[in-house]
This record gives C-alpha cells, sequence and structure tokens, in this order.
C-alpha cells in the first residue's frame, strides 16, 4: 500500500517556472511514489485544471489537488507583491486549519515550496510526522561584488542578512519547526549549518531539475553565450557583461563578427546593465537583451548557445539544471549555490577569493578556451549531459525524496488509505 502524503505548496504551475515549476514537477513525479494530496493557493487552479485534463494522470499516479486562500477579511492590505512576504507567513498557519478541518487521514505532511531558511512551517499543529523542504538559503553577497550596484544595493542587502539573523535567534516558531521537523532538505550544504541543525535531520538535495529536452542543438557558425535571470544584483549580470566584454575585445575582427551575449530576462538593474554595455564599448551586433520569455520558447535559446555564464550569487539556480540538459558548459562562481551544482566535468568555477576584476577575467579566460579548444568544448558539453541526466532528472529527485519519506516512516505503521482517491469531507458547520 502506498504511504498517504499531504503537500502543502504555496507555488504551483505547470506553465511556469521557478517554484511553481519545481511544485508542478516534484508533485506530479512524488504521485508514483505516494498517495498525494497537495494544497496550494486558488489563483494555480485554472492552470492545474487545465493541463490536467490536456494531460491525464498516468496509472499509477495517486494524485490530488485542494485550494485554499486567506479570508479577504484578512488580507485586505495585500496589494501584487506588497505585503507578499506576510501573507505567505500567513498562508502557511491558515492551511493547517484547512487540513485539520477536512479530517484528513494520511501519514505524513511535506511543507514543500517557498521556503527559506528563517520562515517556520506549522505543520507540526497537524501532530504528524512531517518533513520541511527544500529550504533555501542564499548567502550574503561578498561586498566587493555588490557595490557595484551602489551603497543602496549593499545596504537592502545587509539589511535582509540581519532581518534573517533576527529570526534565526528569536522566531519562537522557527526553533519549533526546526525541532519537530523529522527531515529538513537543504537546497545547499549552507541549510544545515546556518539552521544549526544535527547531520541525521538534514537532507542536502537541490531542487533544481528539468525533464529531458526534446530538442536538438541548432548548428551554428555563431559562438553564442546565454545568461537567464532577473536582473537584480543577485544574479550578479554586471560581472556577465563585463567578462563578455573583456573576452570579445581580445579576439581579433574576424572572429568578433561570430560572438554574441544574449540576456534574457527583466529587472529593475536593466538601465544599468545597458550603461555597463555602454561603458565596455560593445557594438550592438555582439549582445542582445531580450525581455523575458515563455518557459516554450526558452529550449530555442539553450539549443542555439555554446556556453552558460552564470555569476549568480544565490542559493540554488534552477536555469543551471536547464543548460546542462542542452549539454551547455556552465561557467560560476565557486560558491553554495550553482557553485555545487557544477564540478570540473561540466563546468568552470571562479572563486570569490580572486577579488571583482580578477574573476571577470577568470570568467573571460574560460570563455576564450572554449572558443579556441574544440576538446574542451565537447569536454564539458558531453559532462553537461552527464551531470544532468545522473542528479537533475525530476524523476531521480522525486524518488530522492521518496526515500526520505520512507526514513521517516519506516519504525511507523502507515494508515494504508487511498487518500488521493476518497472524496472530500466537509466538515460539519
Amino acid at each position: 500500500m502506498k504511504k498517504s502524503v499531504i503537500i502543502t505548496a504555496y507555488a504551483v504551475n505547470p506553465r511556469k517556472g521557478s517554484e511553481d515549476g519545481i511544485g508542478w514537477n516534484i508533485i506530479r513525479h512524488l504521485s508514483r511514489h505516494a498517495d498525494v494530496v497537495a494544497v496550494t493557493r486558488r489563483n494555480n487552479r485554472p492552470d492545474i485544471e487545465q493541463h490536467l485534463a490536456q494531460h491525464p494522470l498516468a496509472a499509477g499516479e495517486q494524485l490530488r489537488f485542494e485550494y485554499y486562500d486567506l479570508p479577504r477579511w484578512v488580507t485586505f492590505w495585500k496589494r501584487g507583491s506588497r505585503g507578499a512576504l506576510l501573507y505567505h507567513y500567513l498562508w502557511h498557519l491558515g492551511v493547517v486549519f484547512f487540513i485539520l478541518g477536512k479530517k484528513w487521514q494520511f501519514d505524513l505532511a511535506h511543507h514543500l515550496n517557498f521556503n527559506s531558511d528563517w520562515q517556520p512551517s506549522f505543520l507540526w499543529l497537524l501532530g504528524k510526522p512531517y518533513v520541511w523542504g527544500p529550504v533555501g538559503h542564499h548567502p550574503k553577497i561578498p561586498s566587493e561584488f555588490i557595490l557595484p550596484y551602489g551603497q543602496k544595493a549593499w545596504l537592502a542587502d545587509r539589511v535582509r542578512w540581519w532581518t534573517k539573523c533576527v529570526f534565526w535567534r528569536l522566531d519562537p516558531f522557527l526553533f519549533i519547526t526546526k525541532k519537530t521537523a523529522k527531515r529538513v532538505i537543504g537546497l545547499n550544504s549552507s541549510v544545515g549549518k546556518v539552521l544549526r541543525l544535527p547531520s541525521e535531520k538534514i537532507v542536502t538535495l537541490p531542487a533544481i531539475a528539468s525533464e529531458l529536452p526534446d530538442f536538438e542543438a541548432v548548428a551554428s557558425t555563431k559562438f553564442r553565450v546565454l545568461s537567464v535571470g532577473r536582473f537584480v544584483p543577485l544574479k550578479g549580470f554586471d560581472v556577465t557583461v563585463r567578462a563578455f566584454a573583456q573576452f570579445y575585445q581580445q579576439q581579433p575582427a574576424a572572429l568578433q563578427a561570430r560572438l554574441e551575449l544574449v540576456l534574457i530576462g527583466k529587472g529593475p538593474e536593466r538601465s544599468h546593465l545597458e550603461s555597463i554595455v555602454g561603458e565596455c564599448d560593445l557594438p550592438a551586433s555582439a549582445i542582445r537583451i531580450v525581455d523575458w520569455v515563455e518557459r516554450a520558447e526558452l529550449p530555442r535559446f539553450f539549443a542555439s548557445s555554446k556556453a552558460f555564464l552564470f555569476p549568480s550569487h544565490e542559493g540554488g539556480g534552477m536555469v543551471v539544471a536547464e543548460a546542462m540538459g542542452f549539454g551547455l558548459p556552465v561557467l560560476c562562481f565557486d560558491n553554495e549555490g550553482p557553485g555545487e551544482n557544477v564540478d570540473e566535468t561540466c563546468g568552470v568555477k571562479v572563486p570569490y577569493s580572486l577579488g571583482y576584476e580578477a574573476a571577470v577575467t577568470a570568467f573571460a579566460q574560460a570563455l576564450d578556451r572554449l572558443l579556441h579548444d574544440a576538446d574542451f568544448q565537447l569536454k564539458l558539453s558531453s559532462g553537461a549531459h552527464r551531470y544532468f541526466s545522473k542528479n537533475f532528472v525530476w524523476a531521480r529527485k522525486a524518488s530522492k525524496i521518496s526515500r526520505v519519506y520512507d526514513a521517516v516512516l519506516s519504525p511507523q505503521k502507515t494508515v494504508g488509505r487511498p487518500l488521493a482517491n476518497t472524496k472530500i469531507r466537509t466538515p460539519a458547520a
């Protein structure tokens, strides 16, 4: 009999990437290992139901979605992204009482996504064993890599860091979450350290993954370098532009016509990036800044590129997995985010200890070697394919999480009730 699991997932959408995509793909693949009821927000319902109508559950998948939002009288103050963090915090409290009201029987609960290491879960109120994670952690950005965005950006990053420090030390609900969770899944190795978790409780498992791409590489004489993400200081696109510019300017004129940097994204730092392009004296033919595109359009950019330059300071990076799926060597910092998802077989990692200017030069030199050393390019491209198949396929990710469930439930007897196939029980008023 399959184990029965309640999953709370704030963001689940089969048509989106990032946290929404993580929520959808992990839940869908977990339904092959467990009887799953997933509770998410109502705004995700139209896309989920439309997708399931077009792509019905396969044999062996047991999954039902339920939808919950906080009452409007509680959230009259929320306007778009304003108040989103507080809404998120309260949603995870309210959803527990929604689940309790349904009187479902289940073996285990899982607080799946939109997990930051400074925001608690309230699943302990259900009185069942539960798993928390993948939990994310963004390390503090080194000063010299954020100061190019100005003192205001540096101060904002430090205020966020100090705020997290306060929650780590003073939030009683976070303390209870750490104490009562049977397992904590961490996006990277720093999660267990900052939360001071015992080694037997923490499982490091990057949430980034993708499907095997059904898209062939596009033959091209161009050497296209790709970078994808929001235009914010966390992503390090200033390093991307400066490294490409240095690489470009070191090539003979005959080769320069073949070189192109494509940045895909949007965000408040776009004008700053455009000013860097101007400073670096890059011709219009050498760089394209593309507004954010639909996920269905991204494969053609990956398939027509030769390298993925991603000097991000974040703790994860979904696009790293997608790039590797297309056999793109990944160039990133040697940090606790993308740096933990790349090794010497599939990319190049640059240490922060080099300093800003030397790091820019190191990325430029890596691009130069990929351009001129065909064996090196082939080695990293083949390595990216292998690394992806081993680490970043959704089915493998779900299997690992299922084993976490088994480890939590092994001493216990499951209730053996097919939760996803039961009718909704509405409590009496």
